[in-house]
């Protein structure tokens, strides 16, 4: 049986009503950061359970409860959760991470190097110059893992 991670990231206070249409059904939810507002986990958190951390604009006290790294595991695969692809701290293949999630630069991007799958689902907020309102999906069956990217709005 295969399993559904939605995917959002940079949402900074905005949840547009088509990112909650794309939501529905997962299994599990892993916000890349820049939430915005606690009011934003609580509505993900009645979709599914969810794996959130910490953006660099994520600074009222509210976030200080939220990590700046995660890891995830669903069934075999582990994923691992930070918004600043730059910033990040481990060997993901060392690690026995498959899957690394970030946000931070509104760009979607699904890469695989070394046997990892990097995804930036982009930004489900408020548009940032011609970026795409964009959120994502990993479909997980067993070890295997596919991900994909949805724009939301034209």
């Amino acid at each position: 049986m295969s399993l559904r991670i939605g995917l959002i990231s940079d949402t900074h206070g905005l949840l547009r009503p088509q990112a909650l249409a794309w939501l529905q059904g997962s299994d599990y939810i892993v916000h890349g950061g820049d939430i915005g507002s606690q009011d934003i986990l609580d509505q993900l958190a009645q979709i599914a359970p969810v794996t959130a951390v910490r953006g660099n604009n994520d600074r009222d006290g509210w976030a200080m409860q939220v990590p700046e790294t995660d890891f995830l595991q669903v069934g075999e695969l582990f994923i691992y959760a930070l918004h600043d692809l730059a910033l990040l701290d481990i060997d993901p293949a060392g690690a026995g991470v498959r899957v690394v999630v970030t946000g931070h630069s509104h760009k979607p991007l699904i890469e695989e190097r070394e046997g990892v799958l990097y995804v930036n689902p982009g930004s489900a907020g408020p548009r940032r110059f011609t970026l795409p309102i964009s959120a994502g999906e990993l479909i997980v069956d067993g070890a295997q893992v596919s991900a994909r990217i949805e724009h939301l709005v034209p």
